[in-house]
């Protein structure tokens, strides 16, 4: 057996440096969707500190050694909000941050959606969604055959739980019984088309996923302490049950127009509406209060 446990200065990162680099994770996307002209503000925000606390505390991984063969493995299904996991990549040493200064241009390693083949540090190339928890079954499975003992998690959001390969896939890692798979549903309730209710109500999901075989916690996808705690909290990987944690998250989180709006799946920021919110967001988290824009004069 590969041993799983890797020597790793973040094992004992505390919520508030967590806190901290999910402000980071905030910040550089708001810079980076300037550079490409346009991004996928909401869509990150609402997963940062699921990020933060993946990369910064749970995951075993070594930057100095991407290709280290005991390392936990993590799909990032929802890959529209790669902008947000760059600027970790980089953060962590995988590649020289100056880099991400091509972001979305022509000939530039850094897409909209993540490149396995391109950006050191990725386990997964995305695209159409959908495919994030098939992928990661395999993963999984191979991590069996080869008697490796790392976890394998994926990143889904709400609105591609509406395709019917994701339950297809769910219905599988039950009955593969991986318990080293760890599904973590960005829940915040919005996608490009509107409410996922109103699309294609997915709901009850942590029922759904019960009946398919899962464990499911669930928890506020922004509360840093409930994060590392269940994540830490999760069964050894071996034969069992996958685990399934459905995060209650706001989408935009973090910026007062954006929260829970329709209107910001994708967008770009300018002028003095740019220097606004990276104020916003430097000041840090405030407490949720649905926007009301300004009456029309």
């Amino acid at each position: 057996m590969t041993e799983r446990l890797h020597p790793d200065p973040r094992a004992n990162t505390g919520a508030e440096t967590i806190a901290d680099r999910a402000k980071f994770i905030r910040t550089e996307t708001l810079r980076l969707t300037r550079i490409a002209g346009a991004g996928h503000y909401s869509s990150t925000f609402s997963c940062a500190e699921i990020l933060a606390a993946l990369y910064y505390r749970i995951l075993a991984i070594d930057p100095s050694d991407p290709d280290w063969e005991g390392r936990d493995r993590f799909v990032m299904s929802k890959g529209h909000a790669a902008i947000g996991l760059y600027p970790v990549l980089a953060d962590l040493g995988y590649f020289d941050p100056a880099e991400l200064e091509t972001y979305t241009r022509l000939g530039s390693r850094y897409g909209d959606h993540p490149d396995m083949k391109k950006v050191r540090g990725l386990d997964f190339s995305a695209g159409s969604l959908g495919h994030g928890l098939s992928v990661a079954i395999g993963i999984a499975l191979a991590a069996r055959v080869k008697a490796l003992t790392h976890r394998t998690y994926v990143l889904l959001g709400d609105g591609e739980l509406s395709e019917g390969q994701v339950w297809e896939a769910a219905s599988a890692a039950a009955h593969f019984g991986l318990q080293g798979l760890v599904a973590i549903v960005d829940r915040n309730g919005l996608c490009i088309d509107g409410h996922t209710e109103d699309v294609m109500a997915i709901e009850p999901v942590h029922e759904r996923f019960a009946a398919f075989g899962w464990d499911v916690t669930r928890i506020d996808g922004h509360d840093i302490p409930a994060l590392i705690e269940t994540l830490e909290a999760l069964p050894p990987p071996g034969k069992g049950r996958p685990q399934a944690i459905i995060a209650d998250t706001i989408k935009g989180r973090g910026v007062r127009r954006m929260e829970m709006s329709l209107d910001w799946h994708v967008g770009n920021l300018v002028g003095e509406d740019y220097d606004d919110v990276m104020a916003e967001l430097e000041a840090g988290l405030q407490p949720y209060v649905p926007y009301e824009p300004e009456p029309a004069q």
